[in-house]
C-alpha cells in the first residue's frame, strides 16, 4: 500500500468516524476463513457493517476525526488483528458478536466500543452493550407505560357502570314486585 492509498484509507476511516456515532472495535484473530464468513452472513442479515482494518491507520483517522478526544481511550486497544463493526442502531454488533459465538468459541473478542459519546472497553462490556435497547423498543416500553394507567382508569369505570347498572336493574325489579 503506497502513501496515497493510506491516505485515502485515513480519510475514508475519518469520515466513517465522523458519520457514526456507534462502533465496535473486536479482534477476530485465529477465526478461520469459513468461521469469518458466517459472521459476515449474520452481520449483513443483521444490517450491520464489518471491516478489517490496520490499526495505525485507524488511529491516524481516530486523531483526525471531530471526536478525537473521545476516542483516546480506545488507542491502547488498536494491538493485533482489529476489525470495525458499526451499524445505525448501538446495540445490533453487540448482538451479532453474542450471537456468533458458541460455548467453546470465544472470538470475536470485544476491545472496545464508542457509542454515544461513551466508551466502553474490554469483553466484559459486550454483555451490557448487547442489553442496550433500541430507540423502536423504547419508544414501545414509554407508550405501553403512558397507556398502563390509562387502561387501569377505563377498566375500573367500566367495571363500575356494570356493577351500577346491575344494581339500578335490581332496585327496578324490587319496585315492580
Amino acid at each position: 500500500m503506497n502513501k496515497q492509498e493510506k491516505n485515502k484509507k485515513v480519510e475514508e476511516l475519518t469520515t466513517l468516524l465522523n458519520e457514526n456515532k456507534n462502533f465496535y472495535l473486536a479482534d477476530t484473530s485465529t477465526i478461520t476463513g469459513i468461521k469469518i464468513n458466517e459472521l459476515r452472513r449474520i452481520c449483513y442479515e443483521k444490517k450491520v457493517n464489518m471491516s478489517v482494518v490496520k490499526n495505525t491507520l485507524l488511529r491516524k483517522a481516530m486523531e483526525k476525526s471531530s471526536n478525537a478526544a473521545a476516542f483516546a481511550p480506545l488507542y491502547d486497544t488498536l494491538i493485533g488483528n482489529t476489525a470495525i463493526l458499526y451499524s445505525s442502531q448501538p446495540s445490533d454488533p453487540a448482538r451479532v458478536m453474542k450471537q456468533f459465538r458458541t460455548e467453546d468459541y470465544k472470538k470475536p473478542v470485544l476491545k472496545g466500543a464508542f457509542i454515544e459519546e461513551s466508551v466502553y472497553l474490554g469483553d466484559d462490556s459486550l454483555e451490557v452493550l448487547s442489553a442496550l435497547k433500541t430507540k423502536n423498543e423504547l419508544i414501545a416500553d414509554v407508550i405501553a407505560l403512558l397507556q398502563s394507567p390509562a387502561k387501569t382508569v377505563i377498566g375500573a369505570l367500566q367495571s363500575g357502570g356494570n356493577k351500577l347498572s346491575g344494581i339500578v336493574k335490581t332496585l327496578s325489579e324490587r319496585e315492580e314486585k
